[in-house]
């Protein structure tokens, strides 16, 4: 007579769900990496060009621009991720970006376009556009003296 009462050993969860698991964990890992690298990509670019002495120069005048600080308020600051394209080669380069920003009143678009020669930046364009009612604001003849703009 055999006895009923045997214990049948049950398999383990890993054993039972492993030939799941593995695929979709390096599927998922392979997802994470490819996530990792594009985030680690754009952050760099973005920290190079916010570097750059066309942005810092393009944000500096729009913070401390009277009209701008009326119709944005303060304090002024960056509102997203720049966008447009900086090159440097040697002494000379180029620039042509869009740096988003805000204040408590509104937002607005600093636009920078400018070239490098010898070491010193010369801007064709580097203008405040306000989102609410459109207005731009030049920024390139600002710190000149009176006499100078009269030319």
């Amino acid at each position: 007579m055999t006895d009923q009462n045997e214990l049948i050993e049950e398999r383990s969860w890993w054993k039972r769900n492993w030939k799941w698991v593995v695929p979709t964990g390096g599927c998922l890992t392979l997802i994470l990496l490819l996530v990792f690298f594009v985030g680690a990509a754009i952050f760099g670019a973005t920290k190079m060009m916010s570097g750059s002495e066309p942005y810092q120069e393009g944000l500096t005048k729009a913070q401390s621009n009277e009209q701008v600080i009326e119709l944005l308020g303060e304090p002024i600051e960056n509102n997203g991720i720049m966008q447009g394209s900086i090159n440097f080669s040697n002494n000379s380069g180029d620039a042509d970006i869009r740096v988003p920003i805000k204040g408590p009143k509104g937002e607005g678009t600093v636009y920078i376009v400018g070239e490098k020669h010898n070491g010193v930046w010369t801007y064709s364009e580097l203008e405040v556009r306000i989102d609410q009612n459109s207005e731009v604001i030049n920024l390139l003849n600002e710190g000149l003296d009176k006499e100078e703009n009269d030319f």
